[in-house]
């Protein structure tokens, strides 16, 4: 209940924010296998939802530019691959989820948020868990409170056995989530399932519509006009 109380009165300050830049770290484990650590740059502006991202490494994805804009481009969001061209998909299509456990259009720390508030929820109706709160961790040297959640027994219902959420003592937003399966062996470690980090966050940067566009002089995608 602290935890969700939290996110809940958190929620509407969060949407205020105008747009937010930072360097997206993630991993995920996908059809069973640990996929690399991804370094994204991205921009995000909230409303209407935008997203800019450029692939700093695995060296496989290092260049590729994605740019997807809410209620534009028949919903569909543009992906840049320096040897591969210039293509778009719809977020939900079998080659935008091929590796990925979210779509697109749920990027950010508002949909982050609106995630813990719905999980939450549904933990309330089995009460099999176990909240600890850890004060004087860093994520980048900043200093952030972490909120610990463990589900002891596995169940169906449960989405994870543990997961924690950072969030920035300063900014007042979580800004690191990460969440593991239970182990197979009792003596085991829990299997990450996935992990998605915010780090250099700057708010409200003021971004434009330039910002998110494809004909953008500092991005590499194809002009078009």
């Amino acid at each position: 209940m602290p935890i969700l109380r939290w996110a809940s009165q958190r929620l509407p300050e969060i949407e205020k924010l105008k747009d937010y830049s930072a360097t997206l770290v993630k991993r995920e484990r996908v059809q069973g296998k640990l996929g690399t650590t991804q370094y994204l740059a991205v921009k995000i502006r909230q409303k209407p939802l935008s997203f800019y991202a450029f692939f700093l490494s695995p060296p496989r994805l290092k260049g590729q530019e994605i740019i997807y804009v809410e209620g534009q481009n028949d919903g569909k969001f543009w992906v840049h691959r320096p040897a591969g061209g210039t293509m778009r998909f719809a977020p939900d299509s079998e080659q935008a989820m091929r590796d990925e456990h979210y779509p697109v259009t749920e990027v950010g720390i508002s949909n982050l948020v609106r995630r813990l508030v719905e999980v939450g929820r549904e933990d309330l109706k089995y009460g099999e868990c176990e909240v600890k709160y850890f004060s004087g961790a860093k994520i980048n040297d900043r200093s952030c409170t972490v909120v610990q959640v463990v589900h002891p027994v596995p169940r169906r219902e449960f989405r994870f056995h543990l997961a924690r959420v950072f969030i920035d003592d300063e900014l007042r937003l979580p800004v690191r989530y990460e969440a593991y399966n239970w182990p197979d062996e009792k003596a085991g470690q829990p299997e990450l399932i996935e992990e998605y980090t915010y780090i250099d966050l700057k708010l409200n940067n003021g971004f434009v519509d330039d910002d998110f566009s494809i004909n953008n002089s500092q991005y590499h995608f194809p002009a078009r006009r």
